[in-house]
């Protein structure tokens, strides 16, 4: 009798451990996936017991609970989940919003006007291609435009005398001002990058010529 009690002994305490182990367990399994089997008449216990389980981990990884990761710990995996490291911030759109350099091409605070005699002291420089024009590339010591010290290397060249010469290739806008017969050449210069004066940011041609036509501007 005594082997037989000692094996339905041990039997009861096998059968009581892997009760135990099993509700461990379903306990776990019905903790976390609890909030997608309570029924709906429970679903304010449901979201409470969300909220109280997983607030710590929306804490440590954010209020969606997958923060943003640093780029040693993503993984290929993470890349294919779309769990990204963390996300560059966005650019600003192209025309969404105005420069910090920003320089108005239809102000004419930003122009300035001088007149000259030849020969002025003044490198001209062509801008790029897509622009046209030319601009100051630098003033020769001594010179009628140092002394004058109106112009300043940058600024872009918009007419000479009456004659608008704003995006002009190289030879033919310094050949107005070789041509002038005048004994001091009026030159109205923009004071701003060529980006500002032509291209979608630039001035319309209706406004430079109106300009060109009455406006003195003084020196900045």
């Amino acid at each position: 009798r005594k082997p037989i009690v000692h094996f339905v002994i041990n039997l009861l305490i096998e059968w009581r451990n892997a009760t135990m182990k099993s509700s461990i367990l379903i306990a776990a399994a019905t903790t976390s996936c609890a909030h997608a089997f309570v029924p709906a008449q429970n679903s304010r216990t449901s979201m409470a017991l969300r909220d109280g389980l997983f607030d710590g981990v929306k804490e440590a990884f954010g209020a969606d609970g997958m923060g943003d990761l640093d780029d040693a710990r993503e993984t290929p995996i993470d890349r294919w989940m779309g769990w990204n490291a963390k996300k560059e911030a966005p650019q600003g759109v192209v025309g969404s919003q105005e420069p910090t350099d920003f320089v108005d091409s239809m102000d004419a605070k930003n122009y300035i006007t001088t007149s000259l005699t030849k020969p002025m002291g003044i490198v001209f420089e062509e801008n790029d291609t897509e622009f046209g024009g030319i601009f100051v590339l630098e003033i020769s010591e001594g010179s009628s435009a140092e002394v004058d010290g109106t112009v300043r290397p940058g600024d872009q060249l918009v007419s000479v005398g009456q004659s608008k010469v704003s995006g002009m290739q190289f030879e033919e806008a310094l050949g107005t001002i070789i041509d002038s017969t005048e004994s001091k050449i009026d030159l109205v210069f923009f004071r701003g990058p060529a980006n500002f004066l032509y291209g979608p940011a630039g001035a319309s041609q209706e406004w430079l010529d109106e300009f060109i036509k009455g406006s003195k501007v003084e020196a900045n």
